[in-house]
């Protein structure tokens, strides 16, 4: 039995099968700041992958989110929504995006409050590390990934295989 757990193995959050917590935050892209927030529930219906990290330009966040972007095509698609949440500021994020040509959304969680919601945060309210949950077409969590392994290829795959898993 373990007598101590480290803070990583302390955090749980959503588990597979539980409702995700609403969230409502303001989204960017590589064309901008999207005006309208925009809401777990209006994107019921799809698959929404919510991809947790710490600082937008950082090293191990940069390889993350490249490698979203050189795999887009085949592990998100049309009817999967990929949103990388970070405490930056939309403006940031956009800046970000846009510099490396990234195809999905930005959701600015500013004050931390998705990553409480997701367990996700330290204390401070900064992201803790790259925690991803994919969720179903019916609003539940079908996979957590925590931590997500941004240097690991089989990180990938087995993002790949969830996703598909909860297209069905």
């Amino acid at each position: 039995a373990l007598l101590f757990a480290p803070a990583a193995m302390a955090a749980q959050g959503p588990a597979v099968g539980d409702v995700a917590p609403a969230f409502s935050m303001t989204l960017s892209g590589k064309d901008g700041t999207i005006a309208e927030p925009v809401t777990l529930a209006s994107l019921k219906g799809k698959v929404v992958v919510l991809a947790f990290f710490p600082r937008a330009r950082t090293s191990g966040c940069t390889i993350q989110m490249k490698a979203y972007r050189d795999r887009y095509a085949e592990l998100f698609g049309k009817d999967v929504e990929l949103i990388a949440i970070s405490t930056d500021t939309p403006e940031a994020q956009a800046s970000w995006a846009k510099d490396e040509g990234f195809p999905f959304r930005f959701g600015a969680d500013v004050n931390a409050r998705v990553g409480k919601a997701y367990e996700v945060t330290t204390a401070a309210g900064m992201m803790d590390s790259r925690v991803l949950f994919v969720i179903g077409k019916d609003g539940k969590v079908a996979k957590v990934m925590r931590p997500f392994r941004e240097i690991d290829p089989t990180s990938y795959t087995e993002l790949g295989v969830a996703i598909a898993a909860a297209r069905k």
